[in-house]
């Protein structure tokens, strides 16, 4: 669970640790902007708010990781896998994001992504040095790292990557490469990350912590990305069949890149090992009603599609684009994904 810092008073709630909202509610409540997101508002909203305590390894010291993660077995090798695959795609993200800064039509703009490229460059490292913690030898870490996520980013994360660097630095396209990232790669990847907190509060709080930090900078990411495409549209109506268009070609990369495998593989893992520390999980319900020892692989894969179309809907609303609400639908193809699998 978080752990209570003291962080200073004129932190709003949603940037401080033990008070903001998950990321779910968080993203589909709350609305943000460039302006309320600046880098001022980082440097004190974040960087003494948020990171109070955990700015060097993603949780607060007290979150400590038990000793039974760092014996082999699946549920070591399962968060391994998740948190070396969330590393390197988040070190991706920070290269892509880059191309935001350069092409940035405005300084509020320039602000808000440089800002968001430190944090995704910070989850990499949090990510990442969190299996230094679980025991992989830090002397082998980039390598170990380097083996375990090969096919993962040449059949997922290359093509996502290609996608949005492609709009915004060869095409030109701003606007379109934050809708690209905001309404497809991020807005598909979030609840994933929500439910990775989760699945390790209990048995792993500083995996658990870890995952929340991360979540809500995502609030801020979602939040302001989708206000800028927002704001676009209301001076641009024009620009809508181009939105659309990125969203047709974004959901269609979605469907060929092979997603599933990689989640089943780790969630096989996860129901494997946490079967063996179900003391630890007893009545621990993953959401109201429902044990996370009760889940399998594919209902927690599940669970996290039904999240991205709530999540999606909502923010779609925001930016008054509700007929791009059943193309992002996840749930109408899980069936279909699944058969492919098997």
């Amino acid at each position: 669970m978080p752990q209570t810092h003291s962080v200073p008073r004129d932190v709003p709630r949603e940037a401080d640790f033990d008070l903001a909202p998950n990321l779910l509610d968080g993203a589909m409540s709350l609305t943000m902007t460039t302006r309320d997101c600046d880098l001022a508002y980082w440097l004190t909203a974040v960087a003494q708010g948020t990171l109070t305590g955990r700015a060097s390894t993603g949780h607060a010291p007290a979150a400590g990781t038990p000793g039974f993660m760092r014996e082999p077995g699946p549920l070591r090798e399962a968060l391994i896998l998740e948190l070396g695959w969330r590393s390197v795609a988040e070190e991706r993200a920070t290269r892509a994001l880059s191309y935001f800064v350069a092409q940035a039509p405005g300084i509020p703009e320039m602000e808000f992504f440089a800002t968001q490229v430190l944090d995704e460059a910070r989850h990499s490292m949090v990510f990442r040095n969190h299996l230094v913690e679980l025991g992989v030898p830090a002397e082998q870490l980039y390598e170990t790292i380097a083996e375990l996520s090969a096919d993962y980013i040449a059949e997922v994360l290359a093509p996502i990557e290609e996608f949005v660097v492609r709009t915004v630095r060869d095409e030109g396209d701003f606007v379109g490469a934050v809708a690209a990232f905001t309404i497809v790669v991020e807005g598909v990847l979030a609840p994933a990350a929500e439910l990775s907190e989760r699945k390790w509060d209990r048995l792993d709080p500083a995996a658990g912590e870890i995952a929340r930090g991360a979540g809500i900078d995502e609030i801020r990411h979602l939040t302001v990305g989708s206000s800028i495409v927002r704001e676009h549209l209301i001076r641009n109506p024009g620009y809508r069949p181009r939105v659309m268009e990125i969203v047709t070609a974004g959901r269609k990369l979605w469907d060929e890149v092979p997603v599933l495998k990689y989640v089943l593989r780790r969630e096989n893992l996860f129901s494997e090992g946490m079967r063996e520390h179900a003391s630890l999980l007893s009545g621990y319900e993953v959401f109201p009603g429902r044990r996370l020892l009760e889940t399998t692989a594919t209902e927690r894969y599940d669970i996290a599609e039904r999240w991205t179309d709530e999540m999606a809907a909502a923010r779609l609303r925001y930016m008054e684009l509700e007929e791009a609400t059943a193309i992002l639908s996840k749930g109408s193809t899980t069936a279909v994904r699944l058969n492919r699998l098997f």
